[in-house]
């Protein structure tokens, strides 16, 4: 199945439906997916076999407003998922893998107030002039669990979507140097969307420890990335597992990939030249692309005033 939750000019809240063909199917007011979610996805199949059923709450999927899946997700955790990425990155400081890379599938907690959906401004944050996007995909937990092993944790992934996980690489860079962080760095935005999809979406690409899914960037048009989501070295199950050990994952948390190889323009511009790779401006278009998953579209906006740091 695949969901979307959406605002019309005429409803008062937010709403969800399941898109099919370009049309979507609506749920009575009220109904969110984080609401439907926290079983086996029984009560999501239930809903999508009545969702739509009146003709006034079928809608066309550009008369809407498309938000994050989940809203308001409990919290947003970010991995460290791809070797290339890191490889990469790594490489051009001068440093060699770390081993414990290997061992250890790390995450930060990023922040679930600022979290985004598709055809909506992103404003660069203040004090910063290194703007980035970050292409990855997030799985969103259905069912709550604490020390999960990998089967269990995969099992409880409840749909994928794509992710925005845009970066303020010089507020970041700062930061991190007081072995803290990422934090002013990351916590501005993250966008979510534009389709949850649950996993029988896409079973018949699994490979190895992920799915052969493409992926894509692009800004104004000009394409910058491309991955597959299969390149992947920590699967989500194993993932979600490490995120919930000591502890508990909850109904509707989100987990990103973290960025795949060439994901980003930080990568790029370390390997091509920041003149051929240029940080993000006010009025850029980014477009992430992931097969089955759609397109998360964002426009960078200056925002308010942005002053320098101390």
């Amino acid at each position: 199945m695949r969901w979307v939750t959406f605002i019309t000019s005429k409803d008062a809240g937010e709403r969800i439906g399941m898109l099919v063909d370009g049309r979507i199917h609506a749920s009575t007011p009220g109904t969110t997916l984080l609401g439907l979610l926290g079983d086996d996805g029984t009560r999501l199949a239930a809903e999508g076999d009545v969702v739509g059923r009146d003709p006034r709450d079928v809608f066309e999927l550009d008369a809407v407003q498309v938000l994050a899946p989940i809203p308001r997700p409990p919290t947003v955790r970010d991995f460290y998922a791809f070797e290339q990425h890191v490889r990469t990155a790594r490489q051009r400081r001068g440093l060699e893998m770390d081993p414990d890379w290997y061992e250890l599938p790390v995450f930060y907690f990023s922040n679930p107030y600022a979290v985004c959906g598709t055809e909506v401004d992103v404003a660069i944050p203040s004090g910063s002039a290194e703007m980035d996007y970050e292409l990855e995909v997030a799985a969103v937990v259905g069912r709550s669990g604490a020390d999960l092993d990998p089967d269990a944790a995969e099992r409880s992934i409840a749909g994928y979507c794509v992710m925005n996980d845009w970066s303020a690489r010089d507020i970041q860079r700062r930061e991190m140097k007081l072995s803290m962080g990422p934090v002013k760095g990351k916590d501005f935005a993250t966008s979510l969307g534009p389709v949850f999809v649950t996993p029988d979406e896409l079973d018949d690409t699994r490979r190895d420890k992920s799915f052969n899914l493409e992926m894509t960037a692009s800004v104004n048009g000009v394409e910058y990335s491309r991955a597959s989501l299969a390149d992947i070295y920590w699967s989500f199950g194993e993932m979600i597992a490490y995120a919930s050990r000591g502890t508990r994952v909850e109904t509707g948390d989100v987990v990103g990939s973290g960025t795949c190889g060439t994901g980003c323009i930080l990568e790029l511009s370390l390997v091509h030249g920041v003149e051929r790779y240029p940080w993000l401006q006010p009025g850029d278009v980014v477009e992430l692309s992931v097969e089955r998953l759609g397109t998360l579209r964002n426009r960078v906006s200056a925002g308010s005033a942005v002053r320098p740091l101390r």
